[in-house]
């Protein structure tokens, strides 16, 4: 399926814009040292809605097909088609306990990609993220990959990876604390 990040003609475009745009906007990446997919990307924190326009642009930049995860209500006409083609994957929140295998079955029909998420599953602040990203990237055997968007230093950081083994409270507790 062609998306953002794989249509002709388009994506060339997209990729010049984009870096014009953090160019014009003062937003600087350090995401040199970011894998090869396949991977889990989570970015933090996310407190607004330009999150989601800088985690494309920078997505359009690494030149790395991509993925998120977004919830349903972002995909209802008329703005539905747009989404899927920015990489989107609806979620239905209101029945999360299949969310995490229609994930991992969506990834291993499509590898390579990079999937991203964020990992409070809100723009609100909140003391303790949502736990399905690591269950993905569990049942998937992917790395979870961490960046930063700083939004006073207006800089897109990497902040490291790790591979999820299973122990839930600890990998996670250790992840925010990056």
């Amino acid at each position: 399926m062609r998306s953002v990040y794989s249509t002709p003609f388009v994506t060339p475009f997209l990729r010049l814009l984009a870096g014009a745009g953090l160019w014009l906007a003062g937003w600087k990446q350090d995401l040199a040292a970011v894998p090869a997919p396949p991977y889990i990307l989570i970015g933090a924190p996310h407190t607004s809605n330009w999150d989601f326009l800088l985690m494309v642009c920078s997505l359009l930049q690494l030149r790395q097909e991509a993925r998120w995860l977004g919830k349903a209500s972002l995909f209802a006409p008329p703005f539905g088609a747009l989404m899927t083609w920015l990489g989107g994957i609806p979620v239905d929140r209101s029945q999360p306990q299949n969310a995490v295998a229609a994930v991992v079955k969506a990834l291993q029909q499509q590898p390579g990609l990079i999937l991203c998420v964020a990992p409070e599953g809100t723009r609100k602040k909140v003391q303790r993220w949502r736990t399905g990203f690591y269950y993905i990237a569990l049942q998937a055997g992917m790395p979870i990959v961490m960046i930063a968007l700083d939004g006073r230093q207006r800089e897109i950081r990497l902040l490291g990876q790790c591979m999820p083994t299973g122990n839930v409270e600890q990998e996670i507790a250790d992840i925010q604390r990056r």
